[in-house]
């Protein structure tokens, strides 16, 4: 049985990211069991006897220091890095890995892929994003439109990529913001390939369209969306999540193809 590390970043905040992360795991319980890791909240980080990975997204300031939690946190990413890049390994023996939102950020800044910055102003709601050439042959992305639809809630990003980094490193960009022709700033880098390994998104692939629907429907929530963000942005949202097309073909597609690449290489030493 394969082992999985689910890496929580919320800081004990309320979120639907964690719920839907441990659903996602659990659907394949037939071939993986997995394990809860309270990152911020409690200090908690997997050791290296894991054969998954998955770092949620989170909320606050991706370059925060002081937490008692980000040294062994950064040297766990270090780590995995590292030792899949051992010379004498083989596909089914290395760990497979994803970032999410936060933990994405917070892995271009420590492999220094590019400038972590604040947004203008904060992405709340759905969203296209565009494929890249390299993201036109991702595959993970093979089963997606072009543009294709994103979950996508936070106050920075990833910008200015350092292009010889990211060919030292092997990294590729996949995907970028959606196309904004009237708005002159940078397009954040969207979803990165780290290694054949380790994989990475700025979005939420694991945002499910119905607790999400659920979720923001609450006449509480639905007000509070209002006021910030503005009726047309809230209303485009829920389109979106009731388009099968759109946010639900994201979720069924990424980290469940995610997930069967990495059973897969991995059950061949388990099959031997």
């Amino acid at each position: 049985m394969l082992r999985a590390a689910l890496l929580d970043m919320y800081n004990g905040e309320s979120n639907r990211g964690i719920p839907m992360l441990r659903s996602l795991l659990g659907s394949y319980e037939e071939a993986l069991t997995f394990d809860h890791f309270d990152v911020r909240a409690k200090c908690e980080v997997a050791d290296l006897s894991y054969d998954i990975y998955i770092f949620s997204g989170g909320p606050g300031d991706p370059l925060e220091t002081g937490g008692q939690w980000q040294e062994p946190y950064f040297a766990l990413i270090e780590s995995l890095w590292r030792y899949n890049h051992q010379a004498s390994l083989e596909p089914h023996e290395k760990k497979y890995v994803f970032f999410i939102c936060h933990s994405f950020q917070m892995a271009c800044h420590h492999f220094k892929l590019g400038e972590v910055t604040q947004r203008y102003k904060m992405s709340f709601g759905t969203y296209p994003v565009h494929k890249t050439a390299k993201g036109k042959d991702e595959p993970f992305f093979q089963e997606l439109a072009d543009p294709f639809y994103i979950a996508d809630f936070r106050r920075y990003q990833v910008v200015k990529p350092d292009m010889r980094k990211f060919k030292s490193m092997g990294a590729e960009i996949l995907c970028l913001e959606k196309l904004r022709p009237h708005v002159h700033l940078e397009r954040a880098i969207m979803a990165i390939r780290f290694s054949p390994e380790m994989f990475g998104t700025q979005f939420h692939p694991e945002a499910d369209p119905d607790g999400l629907m659920t979720h923001f429907m609450q006449e509480e929530r639905r007000k509070s969306i209002v006021e910030e963000h503005g009726v047309a942005r809230y209303e485009r949202m829920i389109r979106d999540l009731s388009n099968p097309m759109k946010i639900k073909k994201t979720f069924d597609t990424i980290i469940p193809a995610f997930l069967n690449h990495s059973i897969e290489q991995l059950n061949v030493m388990h099959a031997v």
